[in-house]
């Protein structure tokens, strides 16, 4: 049997004292003791004191980019080390499915975030967040929001159902945005966490005080939180709703993110008629997330409504898949459901099945007397698929309340789009529903009734579902999370999970200021005009610095020979009655793509350097129309630098304004181009 250690303040610790003072996990299929569990004697306002003087400076200093680097490269590090990882979570009572999703996923998770920090961060420690507000008349006063990393840590409560990616998924987000963690995993399946966090501290991509973890109790951990810190939750709505309570997070304002269970639903379409492919999708759905990780998923499918007229089919179609599952250990060959992760939470699942069956009726299984191929029966947290029929829904309140977490599943009927609306909203805020129909107006109608109950919707049919990742899989690009019993929280979702580890503060003052401060430049700020700035490499380029161009006339016969040369002959450059009755233009105006590459012309400097690429345009407006006779001038501005952190050039945006004789605003828009550092 293992004594789990914990890593607290930059070393491992085993609790103090024996059994007594331990809670012993044991094997989810054998019922054999694997790991010893205690972190009696931790110094726990030490833990967080570590993560904030030693931690946190050392995250803040790097830059998102180089933050996503050492994200990549520990998911390659401990991708190489997954077999041992397979071999331990099966004591979990996972199928290799099951430790595929729960391990790959973790690793998949910090791959997405290492590549969305490079592709949508900047290479910077803080994100400048939104446009400037200008605040004066004369534009001397101005406003900027900046986004900056917490100087706090996050405390990761975690579940027991996922000890991999649990913990992943929230790591990838917070070690992004530059906040370190403590990691509290559940007892029951903490040794895979562990193991997995051994190999993360060895490997010494981060920096010390980035994680840390605790096995066991967190203490009074709580009474140490300030302002800074935060603290993430995955587990039952009872127990977050008392930690969200808790005196020390009310006081001081404690950021809390909570992702409890909820009663997930899914929803077949009145289309979806027996022999239509959405029909069959939808009960192969709902089989597979009754027995993936035995039903132990907070996105499980507990609610499975279903058209009236088709309920009994359904229910058919249902069982007869359900028969060809095996229960047993999935080391043995035709096992395709392994364990529950314990026998106490086998216990719990029978307790809400039997207040289930007070008002549904055990259609499929058997809670008591089922086979199981390897294993041990009795020591094993074995237990059969069960799939209950409520004929009433609306009147049998308690399907929509208790929550059996395992392989459990309810099927009810509904009679047409509003009630099934009102069905769902039952359920009082889950973390994600599905649909399966071909009809895309009633999956219009559905999501406009059904989103605000549901942090995630998924919709399937048959163009989509060969390439669907799913009912049950929360994707790192999308929010994870849901209102209500689902806890109201948000996970992941991208870089908006990032942000909720960040500080977002308005910053007032002149442009220059500002300027010093974001690193980008800002209309009033100053600028420098001297040698051209597409002659400098991006170490020499500084923000400010200017080309102004120009002044080019504007012919009739230029804008008729790009129309031919382009093929863009409309009204509005060629037909002089009509151009003048629009109310826009009062006559023949020159193309917005002919005024880009005047003013093209006008700033670029020809020769070979260090600009090597121009790959796009943003924020593009026509203000001013342009008319025959006009002279266009631009002025060109380098507004911001982000080097690539993996290549000699890194982006540069140049703002760009295109203005008349008169001095009036024809078009703006940012150049970005690709400049090299320095010659190699």
């Amino acid at each position: 049997m293992i004594k789990l250690e914990s890593y607290a303040c930059g070393k491992w610790q085993q609790g103090e004292g024996g059994l007594e003072n331990a809670q012993v996990m044991l094997n989810a299929l054998t019922g054999e003791p694997v790991a010893q569990v205690s972190s009696k004697g931790l110094d726990f306002a030490a833990m967080l004191e570590h993560g904030r003087k030693v931690g946190s400076p050392a995250l803040r200093k790097l830059t998102f980019h180089e933050r996503a680097m050492k994200l990549k490269a520990l998911g390659q590090y401990l991708g190489e080390r997954k077999d041992v990882y397979y071999a331990l979570s099966a004591a979990t009572g996972a199928s290799k499915n099951d430790s595929m999703i729960d391990i790959d996923g973790g690793f998949g998770t910090l791959f997405s975030y290492a590549s969305k920090g490079r592709r949508e961060l900047p290479n910077a420690s803080f994100i400048v967040d939104g446009n400037t507000e200008v605040m004066s008349k004369t534009g001397s006063f101005v406003g900027q929001h900046i986004m900056t990393p917490l100087k706090g840590v996050v405390l990761h409560i975690n579940a027991f159902n996922f000890p991999v990616w649990g913990m992943l998924e929230k790591l990838a987000v917070n070690l992004l945005a530059g906040v370190p963690a403590i990691v509290k995993p559940a007892s029951q399946t903490s040794y895979l966490t562990e193991r997995v966090f051994r190999d993360m501290v060895a490997s010494g991509i981060f920096p010390e005080g980035s994680f840390q973890l605790i096995c066991g109790s967190v203490g009074d951990l709580f009474e140490h939180l300030t302002g800074q810190d935060l603290v993430t939750f995955t587990g039952s709505a009872s127990t977050g709703q008392k930690l969200k309570s808790h005196p020390v997070i009310v006081r001081n304002s404690v950021r809390f993110t909570m992702e409890a269970d909820s009663l997930n639903c899914s929803i077949l379409g009145p289309d979806a008629v027996p022999g239509s492919a959405e029909f069959d999708l939808y009960v192969k759905e709902v089989v597979r997330e009754m027995t993936t990780k035995c039903g132990q998923k907070c996105t499980a499918i507990r609610r499975a409504f279903v058209p009236r007229a088709q309920l009994d089919a359904v229910v058919e179609a249902l069982k007869a898949r359900l028969a060809k599952v095996v229960v047993g250990d999935p080391s043995q060959a035709g096992v395709t459901m392994g364990a529950l992760a314990s026998l106490g939470q086998r216990d719990e699942v029978l307790k809400a099945v039997g207040r289930l069956r007070d008002v549904a009726d055990l259609v499929f299984g058997d809670p008591q007397d089922f086979a199981v191929t390897g294993g041990d029966a009795k020591k094993g947290a074995f237990l059969s698929p069960l799939l209950l029929r409520c004929a009433n829904p609306h009147a049998s309140p308690v399907v929509h309340e208790i929550e059996a977490f395992g392989p459990v599943s309810t099927v009810m009927p509904y009679d047409d789009i509003d009630d099934v609306i009102a069905l769902a909203a039952k359920g009082e805020g889950s973390l994600v529903g599905s649909l399966f129909t071909y009809d895309n107006d009633f999956a219009r109608d559905l999501v406009m009734g059904a989103a605000s109950y549901h942090g995630r919707l998924l919709i399937v049919n048959r163009d989509c579902a060969k390439e669907s990742t799913g009912h049950g899989s929360p994707m790192p690009v999308l929010v994870h999370g849901g209102p209500g019993r689902a806890g109201g929280g948000e996970e992941m979702g991208g870089v908006r999970g990032v942000k909720h580890y960040l500080q977002r503060t308005a910053l007032q003052g002149s442009p220059a200021t500002l300027s010093a401060i974001t690193g980008q430049w800002i209309v009033g700020s100053p600028r420098a005009e001297g040698v051209h700035p597409f002659r400098k490499n991006l170490g020499e380029l500084q923000l400010g610095d200017t080309v102004k161009a120009g002044p080019k006339l504007i012919t009739l016969e230029d804008i008729e020979h790009f129309a031919h040369f382009t093929g863009d002959t409309f009204y509005a450059h060629m037909d002089e009655a009509a151009a003048a009755a629009n109310p826009f233009f009062g006559g023949r105006v020159a193309h917005g793509y002919y005024i880009l590459s005047v003013a093209a012309g006008l700033f670029v400097q020809p020769d070979p350097g260090p600009v090597l690429a121009n790959y796009g345009l943003d924020n593009l407006r026509f203000v001013t129309p342009a008319k025959p006779g006009d002279s266009l001038s631009v002025t060109l501005t380098c507004k911001g630098k982000n080097p690539r952190i993996t290549e000699n050039y890194g982006e540069v945006r140049w703002d760009t304004v295109v203005t008349n004789q008169d001095g009036l605003v024809v078009a703006t828009y940012d150049v970005l181009t690709m400049v090299e550092k320095a010659p190699v």
